[in-house]
């Protein structure tokens, strides 16, 4: 399924002669943060609720606070990762897509955004997750790929999961019958795993000889 088969129309959008109580009305019998407003096909911009709610004079037509809209869209043709970048930019749970043209195409939800997200293989497959850190200058995308199939081990996907000062977290998806073996192989390379996994043998041991010096100690 295409993402943008989530394209919907459920909500006419708001035009500039909208009456602020018109708008308010609209906004109690939807749970959307922000709406449309479209002229002749076009995007004028978008209004948030807790802007309207501000306004004393509800009789007045919406073009007079043109200075409350907000503007943010996405293409027809963009991928869902865009489309989750530009939600999350604009803490809106909708989103206008306008054609290349900037014609006025209808919107995404969020909710069905992220029920896309979630049918994707990094997600739906069968395997686990895997933090690394590395330093900033030392990491490789093209190394955690061969180490991770040079073990037999297939890479659903991989991202830059985060910062933390010189360093960068990387998070994998992968699945296979060897991650013990491709989680000694990061180690080697100079990864350190940020995530406990019960295939780690490593840890494993760890975990015993500090047991046994445990009940050393006790005696």
């Amino acid at each position: 399924m295409k993402i943008s088969e989530y394209i919907s129309k459920d909500i006419t959008a708001l035009n500039l002669s909208a009456t602020i109580n018109e708008v308010i009305t609209l906004f109690g019998e939807v749970s959307y943060s922000h709406l449309p407003i479209v002229e002749n096909n076009l995007l004028i911009g978008l209004v948030a609720e807790s802007d309207i709610l501000t306004i004393e004079e509800t009789t007045s037509p919406l073009k007079e606070y043109n200075y409350l809209f907000d503007h943010f869209s996405i293409k027809y043709d963009d991928n869902w990762i865009d489309i989750l970048n530009v939600f999350a930019a604009s803490d809106t749970n909708l989103l206008p897509v306008l054609t290349e043209e900037n014609q006025y195409l209808g919107y995404y939800e969020l909710n069905d955004v992220l029920r896309f997200f979630s049918d994707t293989p990094l997600l739906n497959e069968d395997g686990c997750f895997i933090i690394l850190e590395k330093g900033l200058k030392d990491y490789s995308f093209s190394e955690i790929s061969q180490i991770t199939e040079s073990n037999d081990v297939k890479l659903i996907g991989v991202f830059i999961s985060g910062y933390h000062k010189d360093m960068i977290r990387i998070t994998l998806r992968i699945s296979g019958e060897k991650i013990n073996d491709v989680i000694q192989a990061y180690r080697r390379y100079g990864y350190n795993l940020l995530t406990k996994h019960k295939e780690d043998v490593l840890l494993e041991e760890l975990k015993d000889r500090s047991d046994y010096l445990q009940k050393y100690i006790n005696m």
